[in-house]
């Protein structure tokens, strides 16, 4: 079986990403609100990039995906934190903490896809290494 691997190009961002979602969780860790809600943007930019480069290819889609989705709940999770509003009642006992749980399913939803329906019908395409 082929496999895909990624170009040096992309390593370098992917990277250069890990950095970024460091400093928004160590914001988030230590309630620093500026760097954490700063550092929102690069990684999510970042991370749709990554999507974007990597849409031919349905295993890297996928699994970059349900990245871009962990990010965009994490992040919702510490603005939640930040505005002291996590807590609060959305609807009967669902707080606003728990609506990070729309994004984190959509990247389970993501991978379910990949791994349940499109791998096994797909069993010759090229997988990333």
């Amino acid at each position: 079986m082929d496999q895909y691997r990624i170009p040096l190009k992309y390593r370098k961002m992917e990277n250069l990403h890990i950095v970024f979602w460091l400093f928004k969780d160590i914001g988030w860790c230590l309630f620093w609100k500026p760097l954490g809600l700063i550092m929102i943007i690069p990684t999510l930019a970042i991370s749709i990039i990554i999507v974007y480069r990597t849409r031919d290819l349905m295993s890297e889609l996928c699994h970059n995906l349900a990245i871009t989705f962990w990010i965009s709940a994490n992040s919702y999770w510490m603005i939640s934190e930040f505005m002291h509003i996590d807590a609060l009642k959305f609807y009967g006992d669902i707080t606003y903490k728990h609506l990070a749980l729309i994004p984190f399913l959509l990247g389970v939803f993501c991978l379910a896809f990949y791994y349940a329906i499109w791998q096994p019908r797909h069993p010759n395409e090229i997988e990333t290494m």
